[in-house]
């Protein structure tokens, strides 16, 4: 029996395009898991607190490069020569390395070049990942079928969300709050650069290095002013971002969507 054409193109369209919304709750649902499975066994088995993002986030990395090289789809979800970024358009990333001197500032630690390099290691990971779940994957998927406004905030609220885990590690409720709103607007902020520049390269360097300042920092550190002033640099971030792509006559897609900023 011949399947009718219509029917026919339908089964072809993927599943991330038929049930976008779905396909970033499963995404999402899957990574939290993957953190409570991790953070359940380094409990039971007494590991060190970097040892359930390790158990986590190897497994995914290895999956996320199996994925992208399968389906060739690198150069899809971000990964293209920096070279490709217009030489007017790198400004954009200055806020950014204004934030990486204000978190500097709260000063560092010892440490030996063994720690070092584990941390190099370790954040280098964890900014592949999440950037390319977060703002390749999740963001990609959304913007085919809904609003560039819809992307942007969907994907950076599940970003805070998931930082949300750090509640039940014994940190001041200050001190979470203000995490999450870190969260969200650097979501929020490196959202809108993928959307301006479609490259994912500089935002896992600047999640990558930023990791690393922090995880070489001072030990047990609470709220400090300078996470203040970083909050402050992110949101008149997102709020140039926001203009400059609402100045711009046809505003530059991830993906092909035609929806733009409400």
């Amino acid at each position: 029996m011949k399947v009718p054409a219509t029917q026919a193109n339908l089964n072809k369209i993927p599943f991330t395009e038929k049930r976008p919304v779905l396909s970033v709750v499963i995404i999402e649902l899957l990574i939290l898991v993957a953190m409570f499975i991790a953070g359940a066994y380094a409990t039971i088995k007494e590991l060190s607190y970097t040892a359930p993002v390790l158990i986590a986030f190897i497994p995914i990395s290895i999956v996320l490069i199996l994925y992208l090289t399968l389906k060739k789809s690198w150069g899809r979800y971000g990964f293209r020569p920096l070279t490709e970024i217009p030489r007017q358009n790198w400004i954009y990333y200055l806020p950014l390395v204004l934030a990486l001197i204000c978190i500097a500032f709260n000063g560092f630690r010892s440490f030996t070049l063994q720690e070092a390099l584990f941390f190099v290691f370790f954040t280098l990971m964890v900014g592949f990942v999440e950037e390319t779940v977060y703002r390749g994957l999740i963001l990609h998927i959304l913007l085919r079928k809904k609003s560039i406004t819809a992307a942007i905030v969907t994907s950076s609220l599940l970003f805070s969300v998931t930082h949300v885990l750090n509640i039940l590690s014994g940190q001041s409720a200050q001190d979470t709050i203000v995490q999450l709103v870190y969260a969200l607007l650097t979501g929020a902020a490196l959202a809108l650069l993928i959307v301006k520049n479609k490259n994912i390269i500089p935002l896992i360097i600047y999640h990558f290095i930023h990791n690393l300042i922090q995880f070489l920092g001072q030990d047990g550190r609470s709220v400090s002013v300078w996470d203040y002033v970083i909050l402050v640099i992110l949101l008149l971030h997102c709020v140039w971002l926001i203009l400059s792509l609402k100045k711009e006559p046809a505003l530059p897609q991830v993906s092909g969507s035609s929806k733009g900023m409400a």
